[in-house]
C-alpha cells in the first residue's frame, strides 16, 4: 500500500486554507454590513418621506377645519408664525384649538415645526392661545414639549394668499393689517381680541417650502390649499 495516499495536510497547506477562509469571512462581513447600511438608509429615507407627507396632510387638515367665528379671523401669517384657529380634532363639541406652524433654527438644525394649543371655548382663551403660539415661534422653551412636533428639515418657507384672482404676499400692501400689532378701530370697539382681528379668509393659501439638502426630498416644494366653498381651479 502506498503510504503517500494516507498522508495529511502539511502546515503550509493548512495556513493557506485558513488564510483563504479568513478572506472569505471578511468579504462576507463587508457584504452583510453593506446590506445592513443600505437597508437602514432606505428605512430612514422612507421615514423622512412619510413624515413630510403626514406634515403636509396635517397642514391641509388645519386649514380644512378653519373655525368660522363672527368678527374674528381664522388665520394669520406675520412672517414668523402661521396661526390657524380651527375646530378641535375629534369631538366637534370639544371647542377650538390654535394650531401654529413655524421654522425653528437651533443646535439641531433648521426644522419645520407645528404647535397646538389645548381646546379653548372663550374669546379670552383664544386670545391667550394666539399669543402663546407667537411666543412659541420666538422661543422654543415656551409652550413646547408635548404640544409641538418636528416635521422636516427646512431651510426657508414662504406663505401666499389667493385673493382677487392673484397670489399675493399677506404682509404687503392691503394685507399688511394681518401682521399689525394694533387692531382696527371697529374690531377694538366690538371687543374682538387684538391678536385675532377681523379679516376676510383668503380663497386659497400657498406654502413654498425649501427643504433641507441631504434629505429624501430636498429643494423647493409648493403646496396649495383652496377654501372648499370656493372651488373652481384656484390652484
Amino acid at each position: 500500500m502506498d503510504r503517500r495516499s494516507h498522508r495529511g495536510f502539511t502546515l503550509v497547506e493548512l495556513m493557506v486554507a485558513l488564510f483563504a477562509l479568513s478572506i472569505l469571512a471578511v468579504l462576507s462581513w463587508r457584504g452583510l454590513d453593506g446590506m445592513t447600511r443600505a437597508r437602514e438608509q432606505t428605512r430612514a429615507r422612507a421615514d423622512e418621506v412619510q413624515a413630510l407627507q403626514v406634515g403636509l396632510a396635517q397642514w391641509a387638515a388645519d386649514l380644512d377645519a378653519l373655525a368660522a367665528v363672527p368678527q374674528m379671523s381664522s388665520l394669520e401669517w406675520n412672517g414668523r408664525v402661521f396661526r390657524v384657529l380651527r375646530q378641535a380634532p375629534g369631538d366637534p363639541g370639544a371647542g377650538l384649538v390654535v394650531a401654529a406652524w413655524s421654522r425653528r433654527v437651533d443646535a439641531g438644525g433648521s426644522r419645520w415645526m407645528r404647535w397646538q394649543s389645548p381646546p379653548v371655548t372663550t374669546r379670552g382663551q383664544v386670545d391667550d392661545a394666539w399669543r402663546k403660539a407667537d411666543a412659541w415661534a420666538q422661543n422654543s422653551s415656551v409652550e413646547g414639549g408635548v404640544n409641538e412636533v418636528a416635521v422636516t428639515g427646512l431651510v426657508d418657507w414662504q406663505v401666499f394668499y389667493y385673493r382677487s384672482d392673484a397670489w399675493t404676499n399677506p404682509l404687503s400692501s392691503d394685507t399688511m393689517q394681518a401682521g399689525a400689532t394694533t387692531p382696527a378701530p371697529a374690531a377694538a370697539a366690538a371687543g374682538v381680541p387684538a391678536a385675532v382681528r377681523a379679516a376676510a379668509t383668503p380663497d386659497g393659501v400657498r406654502i413654498v417650502l425649501t427643504l433641507a439638502p441631504g434629505q429624501a426630498i430636498s429643494g423647493d416644494l409648493t403646496r396649495d390649499w383652496v377654501r372648499p366653498t370656493v372651488g373652481g381651479g384656484k390652484s
